[in-house]
């Protein structure tokens, strides 16, 4: 149920959105033979499902995901359509439930102590932090860190390659996801090898 295990040794994980499937299977090699293997395909395109199960069968090397989960029922779904993990902006008690029902790892989202508190009720130790920047960046996880100090995050939300590495620094911090990885002008362009480019360098930050 917890992601703890699946994403460790995890740092940069792109957060993709995909509005055109035929990109999907050149942009997971792209992004892969850069050094990021593990990839969250968000929610957000009536393609996304289809993407995330051509990437799980045809790339099996590629730990694909499915970020933007809201309902039990979208949780069954990319289960089904082969995601190795599944990530959400919030919590409710219908879709832990259902994470409970399953075995696909889970990572729900917090921001307040008391959300937090509540997911390790439920065996949590990993949840996401989103909107990171917007919700307090790195100085709300220092203070969060102090009082909580076995909580694991996986900060999105307007991180920028230069605050990546701040976000990294922090011992609380297991991961972080980024859409700068993937600028829709370039998705667009079908320009992988930039694409490429911008993931070898977010590939070292984590060193």
């Amino acid at each position: 149920m917890d992601a703890t295990e699946l994403l460790h040794g995890v740092r940069v994980v792109p957060v993709v959105v995909i509005d055109d499937l035929s990109i999907a299977i050149p942009l997971a090699e792209a992004l892969y033979e850069a050094g990021l293997g593990t990839i969250e395909i968000t929610l957000r395109t009536p393609g996304a499902l289809e993407a995330i199960e051509k990437i799980a069968v045809k790339l099996p090397e590629v730990v694909v995901g499915a970020g933007s989960v809201r309902t039990a029922s979208q949780l069954m779904q990319v289960n089904s359509a082969g995601a190795r993990f599944a990530v959400s902006p919030g919590s409710g008690e219908l879709l832990l439930d259902a994470a409970a029902r399953h075995t696909i790892p889970f990572v729900p989202g917090a921001v307040t102590a008391s959300e937090i508190i509540s997911l390790q009720e439920r065996g949590y130790t990993l949840t996401k932090f989103f909107p990171a920047e917007l919700a307090g960046g790195t100085k709300l996880l220092k203070a969060l860190g102090a009082p909580l100090p076995e909580a694991r995050f996986f900060p999105t939300g307007g991180i920028t390659p230069e605050l990546a590495k701040d976000y990294l620094a922090l011992p609380s911090v297991a991961c972080i996801g980024g859409s700068w990885l993937t600028p829709a002008d370039l998705l667009a362009a079908r320009d992988f090898r930039a694409i490429a480019e911008i993931a070898r360098q977010a590939a070292t930050l984590g060193g």
